[in-house]
């Protein structure tokens, strides 16, 4: 079976979803505020141009959406998919606050149909390892999480849509921040205590360019996180620690550097640990191998892994430190 597809938004991200379909689905329809990205992108997949996303969604072929969309329209465009009876793969953080995504999480109950959160990071090959060595318990029962994710900005960055709250519904903490909150939940679990701090240093914006979060579970496990946009050289590095050994994560590729897993395994008496490593030089298929995975639980009639619970959490930690620090996005 082949899911008939349409895309709500045809910027970057939408582009790259549109492109990772494989073999299980095929381009029906896109649709675009900017009518030259939606033409363009349906001349590329031989597909309708819709100018209106409301049109796309009474399209009978389409079985599938994927939204990405500005934070501001996430939410409203997938309660309206899910209306239509369409199955639904959200961009995160899927909403701007935690009360937008509840009346999602409702309607798709309702209606019987999956929504998957596009948390596409879970799926690079270095955490599809590093996943597959946690759970073969390599490294004992896990203590804490040490993550930073960051990018430098462009000229004119505090002038994009980003900078506008109304849009964006924050800054870095919502950007980049959901990836290292929905990881560290991945591996740990949920989290009880949540402490923060965002600030903006940098941009000149009403938005934080810096977030910086402690998060605890009620075991006392500690993801201690950091998402900036004053990252001058692009980064991204994951550390996860458990009592025989830590695993460390670097690079997403392109300019984030080759992805790499390198496992320091305790020996019994301890001194140099016993050092893998794994790079991963070839293409991301991290989109790709997300999307396979939401066909097989449309087919099979199973709960995304990463669903509208798991945005709805990150989002709710993103609040706490926005209102910690003084951010009123939310109100």
């Amino acid at each position: 079976m082949s899911f008939g597809v349409g895309v709500i938004g045809c910027g970057l991200i939408g582009q790259k979803r549109a492109k990772a379909l494989g073999a299980g689905g095929r381009l029906v329809a896109c649709s675009d505020r900017d009518q030259a990205r939606t033409q363009a992108l349906s001349t590329m997949g031989k597909a309708r141009a819709v100018p209106d996303w409301r049109e796309l969604l009474a399209l009978p072929d389409i079985d599938l959406v994927v939204i990405a969309t500005l934070h501001d329209s996430l939410a409203e465009i997938t309660l309206a998919a899910i209306n239509a009876g369409k199955h639904v793969l959200v961009e995160k953080p899927a909403a701007r606050t935690s009360d937008e995504v509840l009346p999602v999480i409702a309607a798709a109950k309702q209606r019987g149909v999956k929504v998957r959160v596009g948390f596409n990071h879970r799926y690079h090959r270095a955490f599809r390892k590093a996943r597959e060595l946690v759970d073969a318990g390599t490294l004992g029962p896990l203590m804490f999480i040490r993550a930073r994710y960051g990018h430098g900005g462009r000229i004119g960055y505090d002038k994009e849509w980003r900078s506008d709250p109304k849009l964006s519904g924050g800054g870095e903490l919502i950007d980049q921040g959901p990836h290292l909150i929905d990881l560290s939940r991945w591996f740990l679990g949920e989290f009880s205590e949540v402490q923060g701090f965002a600030h903006t240093y940098f941009w000149d914006m009403p938005v934080d360019d810096n977030g910086f979060m402690l998060l605890k579970t009620s075991t006392n496990q500690v993801a201690f996180l950091h998402a900036s946009c004053t990252e001058w050289k692009n980064l991204f590095s994951m550390e996860i620690y458990g009592r025989n050994a830590k695993l460390e994560i670097s690079g997403l590729g392109g300019s984030y550097g080759p992805e790499r897993l390198t496992c320091y395994k305790m020996l019994p008496e301890m001194g140099p640990p016993e050092t893998t490593s794994w790079e991963y030089p070839m293409a991301d298929d991290s989109w790709s191998m997300e999307m396979a995975e939401f066909y097989d639980d449309i087919r099979l009639d199973r709960q995304p892994a990463a669903g509208l619970s798991d945005a709805y959490a990150a989002l709710q930690i993103v609040e706490k430190i926005y209102k910690e620090s003084g951010f009123d996005h939310c109100a």
